[in-house]
């Protein structure tokens, strides 16, 4: 802050190692963890692990991280996506061993779910972000493809993360009331088999 002449904390919440949850923005305000105006769709928190010493953060850390989930869920009107921050903006935060618990979909540590979330009947997130372009092939598109068409979308099962898988993502995404990136992310994959059938 004192480097860069700020005035405050560019995120909502801070998260420490120790299990603690600071405020920083807090909640109804905009954070400018991606700079001026870029968080307007998003709360931002901030986990204190860093690209030497303290790398891999602690069960502790996640618990925190998860703790203000809950909290801007329950209190600021949060949806129920979950992202790094260089899926809003080009960086290295929040940094490999985190980001990957990220792509993982957050799970408390000691479950298999997400903040908020009942236990799952999807299978596990295959650990890479289905998306298109360019066009992605393997088990774990042929696996969503089979439960997307399950749910009534209209799609070739063919293992090929393409055009039309992405389209069929964007309408299941907008039906969930998610982001409609038409990325195929944990939430996203959770969700095909989790949400409700209309």
């Amino acid at each position: 802050m004192d480097g860069n002449g700020w005035i405050d904390i560019g995120y909502s919440f801070v998260a420490c190692p120790h299990k603690k949850v600071f405020e920083g923005r807090g909640l109804h305000h905009l954070p400018a963890a991606n700079g001026s105006g870029l968080n307007s769709g998003h709360y931002a928190v901030l986990g204190l692990v860093g690209n030497s010493g303290l790398v891999q953060p602690p069960d502790a850390l996640l618990h925190a991280i998860l703790d203000a989930v809950d909290h801007v869920r329950d209190q600021g009107r949060a949806g129920k996506e979950i992202k790094g921050h260089r899926d809003g903006f080009p960086t290295d935060c929040p940094g490999g061993p985190l980001y990957a618990w990220v792509q993982r979909g957050a799970p408390r540590p000691g479950t298999d779910t997400a903040p908020g979330d009942p236990p799952t009947t999807a299978p596990p997130f295959p650990g890479r972000l289905l998306k298109y372009p360019p066009v992605m092939r393997g088990e774990d598109v042929r696996t969503w493809q089979t439960r997307i068409a399950e749910r009534g979308f209209e799609l070739d099962v063919d293992g090929a993360y393409g055009p039309a898988s992405r389209e069929v993502c964007r309408s299941f995404q907008r039906q969930q009331d998610i982001e409609d990136d038409g990325v195929v992310g944990p939430a996203t994959w959770r969700l095909t088999w989790d949400a409700p059938t209309t």
